[in-house]
């Protein structure tokens, strides 16, 4: 499940995470870890490719406005739409960390791409992620007038993000609500098991262990909420109404198995999921898209637009 060796380019980034000593993250407090990050976005995503166009605007959410970016191609639509959500284990993350990975996404795919800036915790713990991501994919979904939209719809994600995505396609089946057609996972913060070989052996390697647990206190606040299917969709009774999957995981990660045991879940609960591995790949590699970054980060972008694609044009 991983190569012999981490790739060139990701050691190389992660010796570049290793300088800036950020971890563990629980040391720093997230006020500093933020304004950190902020920094860091920055660097990573300067010199952006162009889209379409983009607009910042706010949607109806449930404790309010919801911040969103919506990104749209060239030409002339209607367009297919996606709605994305960040990783950053639901404490840090927004509009900027991941505007890269948009516009890329944008350019590959042909889509419009509204990316949602849901409430973070520990502020906000669960359930106002899921909530927001939520409603943000209702307002997509009844206004394709306002996208120039298809009508077609798919959510994306990575890591917490990724999570989101998966909790979205199964609120939507269960309560018969908007239309998603396809769900894209990368490498998602779901099934993790602390017994798993992946967790055993790749836990320090982007994602530390006591990171990790931080985390779950932020955003759970309270183990009741862990058997949750809308905290973690591996614990639904089935999973076989949910939206067409891609599952996209990392060798040298400690989330590889959890989003494994997810891909065979959806597959055996009767749903077509298309499953990559990038076994020489780190937690977080699809976001390295900048002159210094990961090429394979390119080429994961382009496998999963030829999945949006292949599924929108199907009948």
């Amino acid at each position: 499940m991983e190569a012999p060796e981490i790739h060139p380019q990701a050691r190389a980034v992660l010796d570049r995470q290793e300088r800036l000593r950020l971890y563990p993250l629980r040391k720093h407090g997230v006020r500093r870890l933020r304004l950190l990050m902020r920094v860091t976005d920055w660097f990573q995503n300067r010199n952006p490719p162009a889209v379409g166009a983009t607009e910042d605007r706010t949607v109806p959410g449930p404790a309010g406005s919801l911040p969103v970016r919506i990104y749209r191609p060239d030409g002339t639509g209607p367009f297919p739409t996606v709605v994305f959500f960040h990783g950053g284990g639901f404490v840090f993350g927004g509009l900027e960390s991941h505007d890269l990975l948009c516009r890329h996404l944008v350019r590959e795919s042909g889509c419009v791409v509204v990316a949602v800036d849901y409430r973070l915790a520990p502020e906000h713990p669960f359930p106002a992620a899921v909530e927001d991501a939520y409603a943000a994919t209702e307002w997509a979904a009844a206004h394709p007038g306002a996208l120039d939209s298809t009508g077609q719809l798919a959510v994306v994600g990575d890591s917490a993000g990724g999570a989101l995505a998966a909790v979205v396609s199964l609120m939507a089946a269960e309560r018969d609500g908007p239309a998603v057609d396809y769900q894209v996972l990368v490498y998602p913060g779901v099934g993790l098991d602390e017994d798993h070989p992946s967790a055993q052996a790749h836990t320090g390697i982007v994602l530390h262990e006591e990171d990790l647990e931080w985390f779950r206190e932020c955003y759970y606040g309270s183990d009741v909420h862990l058997r949750n299917p809308y905290a973690d969709p591996i614990n639904a009774g089935d999973l076989g109404g949910v939206a067409p999957a891609t599952v996209v995981t990392a060798g040298f990660d400690p989330l590889r198995d959890g989003g494994k045991a997810y891909a065979e879940r959806l597959v055996a609960d009767g749903v077509a999921v298309r499953y990559e591995n990038y076994e020489d790949m780190i937690h977080g590699f699809a976001t390295n898209l900048g002159a210094d970054g990961i090429d394979r980060a390119h080429e994961a972008v382009a496998h999963i637009a030829d999945d949006l694609r292949d599924a929108f044009d199907s009948p």
